[in-house]
């Protein structure tokens, strides 16, 4: 089958979506497939390469309304692709693409992942929701990364009949790795407490100030890996709660050294508080190492990923006290950390890998083709 994905950049530009589509990708190749990826470019010119075994063609970018970058090619770029492909994969929230998508209406079927609400930024939704009902209206089939993102969006409850649940997989392997005990064992022994570990980026629906002011009443260090423009309020914070000395901020890694922080971690938290955190990917890499995971009850995929009492604990969003008892509760009982973690990875083997992910795919795309 001939595929083309369609989203706003592609790796190495950093960010949840852009790391599902490409391993997505990079599966389907490894399968068989032909793969093409159009994205907007980081500069103005355009450019192809391959990457993984990936076509990636980088339309130029114009300019930025609300990061979501603009490239005036997109729409004749779609419309000659359909000649060439079998199917289309866009990725929303995108509206750019979506737009485009729109006018070229290249006939060929469409597939679309909807990757998450736009929570925010409600002057841009104001503009982009009616056109984004009509691409939801016209795709073949819809993807979703679990059943609570059909159950709580407005967008998605008149198009349910469309909707598919594909929950995002991982290489477990590449977490679940003993050879990566003496790197986790090194980065261990720098810390005298349990470690509890954030991975993502600094910005406000992340809830990293819930987690610092969490830690406050944990009696373990705090290791974030991750930047973005909350990192100098998180350590602020850190100083006026007295716990800087406790508090260690890592830029993004590469992926072997994310891996051996995972694995030396107790605790992993993600305490996100909006509904912009559509899954948390982060969670199965934590279960794969076997670590247990406290996170939060999101009207969102994040407590489907991570089950209370079997891979971890959830709370609610934003409430410090309910983090700071659950972060507690792992820190100071050994035998539930090792149960849960092992749970964890119990749970991630047998739903979130990535061959799950993409046969579950493939049955959405021959769903599509016989649609038309």
């Amino acid at each position: 089958m001939r595929i083309t994905m369609v989203n706003k950049h592609y790796p190495p530009h950093l960010g949840g979506i852009e790391h599902h589509v490409r391993d997505l990708a990079e599966a389907l190749v490894a399968g068989g497939h032909g793969v093409r990826a159009i994205v907007a470019n980081e500069a103005p010119d355009t450019a192809v390469e391959t990457v993984g075994g990936v076509e990636v063609v980088r339309l130029g970018r114009a300019f930025n309304v609300s990061s979501a970058p603009v490239a005036f090619g997109m729409a004749r770029a779609l419309r000659d692709e359909a000649a060439r492909t079998d199917l289309l994969h866009l990725h929303s929230p995108y509206p750019w693409g979506e737009l485009e998508w729109l006018r070229a209406r290249p006939r060929v079927p469409a597939v679309l992942t909807y990757h998450s609400d736009i929570v925010r930024q409600r002057v841009l939704l104001a503009g982009y929701a009616p056109f984004l009902r009509r691409v939801l209206a016209l795709v073949d089939r819809i993807i979703v990364s679990s059943p609570q993102m059909v159950e709580h969006s407005a967008f998605l409850a008149p198009v349910a009949e469309k909707c598919r649940v594909v929950p995002f997989g991982i290489d477990v392997d590449e977490f679940a790795d003993p050879a990566l005990d003496e790197e986790a064992a090194a980065l261990r022994a720098r810390h005298e407490r349990p470690v509890v570990l954030f991975v993502g980026r600094l910005i406000y629906y992340k809830g990293v100030d819930v987690l610092v002011r969490a830690m406050a009443s944990v009696d373990a260090d705090l290791v974030i890996v991750g930047a973005g423009p909350l990192e100098e309020e998180v350590r602020r914070l850190a100083r006026e709660l007295g716990i800087e000395d406790r508090l260690t901020i890592v830029p993004p890694l590469p992926r072997r050294e994310l891996a051996a922080h995972y694995r030396a971690a107790d605790v992993f938290c993600l305490p996100s508080v909006a509904r912009s955190e559509a899954f948390g990917l982060v969670q199965l890499e934590a279960m794969a190492a076997g670590v247990p995971v406290v996170s939060t009850r999101l009207p969102t995929g994040v407590p489907f990923v991570n089950e209370h009492g079997v891979s971890g604990l959830t709370v609610p969003p934003g409430d410090v006290e309910a983090l700071a008892d659950a972060l507690r509760t792992l820190v100071e009982d050994a035998d539930l950390r090792r149960r849960l973690g092992a749970q964890a990875l119990e749970r991630v083997r047998s739903e979130f890998t990535r061959a799950r992910m993409v046969e579950r795919t493939l049955a959405v795309y021959r769903e599509a083709l016989e649609a038309v």
